[in-house]
């Protein structure tokens, strides 16, 4: 346990991270005076960082670190073996902590409601923290992206609740003792990790058995992992979804009509809680996924009794979080999206998004596969998960900093996806390639969307004009 109140002087290692950062906030709101140290890579974090008045240095170095802190908080990106400042802070026997180990010991102490699951989890929590905060209990919040209406990914408030996007990789979910929690999802991912898809929902389980009786969890209904990973919770289970048998019904569904730009439209839904009609809901959103994801924070709000109102109001104002079907411009009158999907479950509800918002146009993928090991385990639901997409263009695999090669490569996969659609996919190696094979093929009638966890997001952003 950690006594903050002794706490002068904390350095942190990776301090740019987007999860992290949420941390800075809320020590920085605590009077603890923060440094830390990151590579030179310029992040959105990086005007928050400057608007705190926080020191950072950019590059690794021993010499960085000051000879008067009580503790060092660092990413699980560095270990001893690939950072001198790691090392050398665990040879001097400075006390260390990880990010998630930090974020849960500030989340176990308050009212904590956790939002996880293999997709939509970014953007639930993130919607969930926006709409307490504009409700008006001034939450603390740790999500894994930029919310933009904060341009932050925290919030460091001084209520009793604290929203975390509480991911599953490495069974972080084992740190973390939840009072509610929503499961948005459950579909096997990170095989490097878990090796099968029993073990991945064991997590869950676990995960999902720590909410106290009092508490409840806020589940997907529709999907029958989801019920079976939720038999595990001792607290009051509420069940939200498109079909009938759920506790927090989404009807009269209705897509947003087209447009040449996302700022003016809105989808709409009505939602019934255990029978009553709680009325009309929009969102700026995009897709069935999102009306899935604001149902689920709905019924947080309604458990907690807030002002429904108050909570309609913030759900139609809601902007998203950035790289979730986040629209970066236009090049030749084609637009451009960037989304972070990279689960074939994930390609497919943002191809099906798009195909519903912009009828009759031609809707080109630009896919990064993200990891050997998840393109290997899942090839076949890859392949298959470009329906909605006109044109596929694959690139080389992100190994990402976990993994440098693998079995499989992106080639395997533009032919299986062939296999299934003849000449739908093609084979780019690079950001730059795809950028130059583009640049002057896409106009008026296209959507292009760039989709991938790792840097595919330069391919859009080098093409916006």
């Amino acid at each position: 346990m950690i006594d903050f109140s002794e706490l002068k002087k904390v350095y942190i290692i990776g301090i740019k991270g987007s999860g992290i950062i949420a941390v800075v906030e809320i020590l920085h709101s605590m009077g603890i005076e923060v440094t830390g140290s990151d590579t030179h890579e310029k992040f959105f974090t990086d005007a928050i960082l400057k608007k705190l008045g926080i020191k950072i240095f950019e590059g690794f170095s021993v010499k960085n670190i000051p000879s008067d802190i009580d503790l060092v908080i660092y990413s699980t990106a560095y270990r001893a073996d690939n950072n001198e400042e790691f090392k050398f802070c665990q040879e001097k026997n400075i006390p260390m902590i990880s990010y998630p180990q930090v974020l849960a010991e500030l989340f176990n102490r308050k009212y904590g409601i956790a939002v996880t699951g293999t997709h939509g989890k970014t953007t639930t929590s993130a919607l969930l923290a926006y709409t307490l905060k504009e409700v008006g209990v001034d939450p603390s919040a740790a999500i894994g992206s930029k919310i933009i209406d904060f341009g932050s990914s925290g919030l460091a408030g001084q209520g009793e609740f604290f929203v975390i996007e509480a991911d599953e990789y490495q069974n972080k979910l084992a740190l973390y003792n939840p009072k509610a929690a929503i499961l948005t999802s459950c579909d096997w991912d990170h095989p490097d990790y878990y090796k099968n898809f029993d073990e991945y929902k064991k997590a869950f389980s676990n995960f999902v058995a720590k909410i106290p009786k009092i508490g409840f969890l806020i589940i997907s209904g529709d999907s029958v992992a989801t019920n079976e990973v939720a038999r595990a919770c001792q607290g009051e289970i509420i069940k939200y979804g498109f079909q009938a048998d759920n506790d927090v019904i989404i009807s009269n569904f209705q897509f947003p009509i087209s447009s040449p730009t996302q700022s003016n439209y809105v989808q709409k839904f009505n939602l019934f809680y255990k029978g009553k009609n709680l009325g009309e809901f929009t969102l700026k959103l995009i897709g069935k996924h999102n009306a899935l994801n604001a149902a689920a924070v709905i019924a947080v709000c309604h458990k907690l009794n807030l002002d429904m109102e108050k909570v309609r109001a913030a759900l139609g104002n809601f902007k998203g979080t950035s790289r979730r079907f986040e629209i970066i411009g236009e090049r030749n009158g084609a637009i451009l999206i960037d989304d972070y999907g990279h689960h074939p479950e994930e390609i497919k509800a943002t191809l099906r998004a798009a195909r519903e918002n912009y009828r009759g146009k031609n809707i080109i993928a630009v896919f990064h596969p993200h990891s050997y090991s998840r393109t290997e385990a899942l090839l076949q639901d890859f392949a298959q998960s470009f329906d909605d997409a006109d044109q596929v263009l694959v690139l080389d695999i992100y190994g990402s900093a976990r993994e440098n090669f693998g079995n499989v490569s992106s080639a395997d996969l533009v032919k299986l996806i062939n296999k299934y659609n003849f000449n739908k996919a093609e084979h780019l190696p690079t950001i730059k390639a795809a950028i130059d094979f583009l640049k002057d093929k896409i106009g008026p009638n296209d959507v292009l969307l760039a989709i991938g966890a790792g840097n595919v997001n330069e391919v859009v952003e080098n093409l916006k004009q």
